[in-house]
């Protein structure tokens, strides 16, 4: 046997509830979007890291100047020659609730040929060490009680 009491057939008390519950709804998903926002500034943190330093590739001229710069090896992160491939980023996180998504986008074409590599150029990945870099910060930001 099982007996119901619907909280709308309460009234007043049972729209409190309810009211209640919407209140604490919202304030959990403005807690998550402001949790995805730090996690996104952790992944920008931790691809600012990836992308300095020098590299252990060839010595190469910079055009028309007479500096010069030490390119990344096969493997290693893209060296920075210009840095336009580590200013040019922009972080979002989409969705909402609990089913979110941290998205940390690069602006320069060439980042993916980078990434992959090309027919002429071996790959230099920079995307999975970011993202190994960035986790145990994010599983941290994320596992904080909720208020």
């Amino acid at each position: 046997m099982k007996l119901y009491i619907d909280t709308g057939a309460l009234g007043s008390a049972g729209r409190q509830v309810q009211a209640k519950v919407s209140e604490m709804n919202a304030s959990v998903n403005r807690q998550v979007l402001s949790r995805g926002t730090r996690a996104v500034n952790q992944m920008r943190n931790a691809e600012l890291e990836v992308l300095r330093g020098g590299r252990g590739g060839n010595t190469y001229r910079k055009y028309p100047y007479k500096s010069t710069y030490t390119a990344s090896a096969p493997g290693e992160p893209p060296a920075r020659r210009t840095g336009n491939l580590r200013l040019h980023w922009s972080g979002d996180v989409r969705g909402a609730g609990g089913d979110i998504t941290l998205c940390l986008e690069s602006n320069e074409y060439y980042s993916d040929y980078l990434e992959n590599g090309t027919r002429k150029m071996a790959a230099r990945p920079f995307k999975d060490r970011i993202i190994e870099k960035t986790l145990p910060a994010v599983k941290s930001i994320f596992s904080e009680p909720y208020t």
